[in-house]
């Protein structure tokens, strides 16, 4: 009697330590299946694998997350209530996307319904005319309503252009557009030559514009975690938009915006962001800077930028690293749209970054900016028939982000180019596939000395979740 109860603690015990396998996978014409539970076996020795999670760890995930701009807002509007509120729900829970850090725009950006800042009153250097109230219509109750499925989650704002009358041209673009804006032909930049006007007077006046800014969000119930100084600075666009030198970002950060955050007992993280151009020398114009570089705690990388982020990551492994902007597309929210983001993930994950943004959540079926730059979102919302159309890349994000928590590392992999690996604070451990080829493709994974095998679908994408 004694003997079969040993033999069948045992088995329980047995049963119970066995590791499970969840595996979720998405092609273009089946989304988000859940397919049969997988379970792990010893590895074979010598024997041939096509992915090796290795025991070496990398980078930590912070998070991952979009951005929140009006347009967005207004697509979200078009949808009937309880649609709304299980977008939401489905964004910002545990249960769904688990977005834990999300972007959003000081002023406005080409996604806003205009062009406006938060003080209008040319040559008011102690803002006394300060003012959010443009942001009570869309921008402050689309993040409220975010915080109420996630409280603790992290916001960040960066600039597309300060007030007007600080720029040397006092307008909003830097390109002239005659169907888009009324700047002169003579008031347009060029890339490397400021447009701020640098006199201490309107640096002094911007950093405070900063620190009303955040003060104001705050009295709200919404702390900004971090600021990224200025979206692109060396982009002239012909929305929003002010080139800055990474000199004069330099000694912006360096002796007036850092001080004034000390001076106002902020402690609002200062990101040098959002860099668009594939240089590092850039970065270490600040970042080698004694004054400036003690003020800044991260690096936030874009479009072009991906190329920059491998070196900075090589030269500055200990500062932390963010994707701040998916590559938009031109509004196709197809199957090649998602490969690319996917593409985009691994280049920036493989590089160090510690968190990922999509760019538009969600965008009406016209996809358009202000501008008229038709881009890819999330979910597309037909406006006629108020029904949200989930895009591909609305799976592909939620492949990374149900399943890979805050605080989880980066595991190194060998073989499958088309994989990335993560370990959860918990110990589980996710790795996400992409089978690129037309036809199934038989996949050995070894973890340690275990080892799984399974046969991915043709373009599919892939979730291994490994639990205990």
């Amino acid at each position: 009697m004694l003997k079969k109860i040993i033999i069948i603690s045992c088995v329980i015990l047995a049963s119970c330590s066995k590791k499970n396998i969840e595996w979720t996978s998405t092609t273009n014409d089946q989304r988000w299946n859940a397919e049969k539970n997988l379970g792990l076996k010893p590895a074979a020795e010598n024997a041939p694998f096509d992915l090796v999670l290795t025991s070496d760890t990398a980078q930590t995930i912070d998070g991952f997350g979009g951005c929140f701009n009006e347009l967005g807002w207004d697509a979200l509007q078009a949808l009937p209530a309880g649609t709304r509120d299980s977008i939401l729900k489905d964004l910002f829970t545990p249960e769904g996307f688990n977005f834990t850090i999300c972007r959003m725009p000081l002023g406005a950006n080409d996604y806003s319904r205009k062009f406006y800042s938060y003080n209008e009153t040319a040559g008011d250097f102690e803002m006394k005319n300060f003012s959010i109230a443009h942001d009570t219509s869309a921008l402050l109750p689309y993040i409220k309503e975010a915080l109420k499925y996630n409280p603790k989650l992290n916001i960040w704002a960066s600039p597309w252009c300060p007030p007007a009358w600080m720029k040397v041209n006092n307008h909003y673009a830097c390109k002239r557009d005659t169907l888009q804006n009324d700047l002169p032909e003579a008031s347009q930049g060029i890339e490397g030559k400021n447009q701020f006007i640098l006199k201490p007077e309107y640096l002094n006046a911007y950093a405070l514009y900063f620190s009303k800014f955040l003060k104001a969000y705050q009295s709200e119930g919404i702390n900004i975690y971090a600021v990224h100084v200025q979206n692109e600075p060396n982009s002239c666009q012909v929305f929003p938009s002010c080139i800055w030198t990474a000199s004069a970002l330099r000694d912006f950060i360096g002796k007036y915006l850092g001080p004034q955050f000390e001076q106002q007992n902020l402690n609002t993280q200062i990101w040098l962001g959002t860099i668009e151009r594939p240089s590092v020398e850039k970065v270490d114009t600040v970042l080698t800077d004694p004054q400036a570089s003690k003020y800044v705690k991260g690096v936030g990388f874009q479009w072009a930028g991906k190329e920059a982020i491998p070196g900075v990551h090589q030269k500055y492994p200990s500062m932390r690293l963010m994707q701040t902007e998916t590559e938009c597309g031109d509004g196709s929210n197809d199957w090649a749209a998602a490969v690319h983001t996917w593409d985009l993930m691994k280049h920036y994950l493989n590089n160090g970054a510690n968190a990922y943004m999509y760019w538009n959540i969600i965008l009406d079926e016209t996809g358009k900016s202000q501008w008229g730059w038709k881009q890819n979102s999330m979910i597309s919302v037909d406006t006629k028939t108020s029904k949200a159309v989930y895009n591909p890349e609305f799976h592909l994000m939620k492949h990374l982000t149900h399943y890979v928590k805050p605080g989880s590392k980066k595991i190194n992999t060998q073989g499958w180019a088309d994989a990335l690996a993560f370990v959860n604070p918990d110990g589980s451990k996710v790795i996400l596939v992409y089978n690129p080829n037309n036809e199934e493709k038989t996949l050995k994974v070894k973890l340690n000395e275990q080892s799984f095998e399974t046969t991915l679908k043709p373009k599919s994408f892939n979730t291994f979740n490994i639990t205990l």
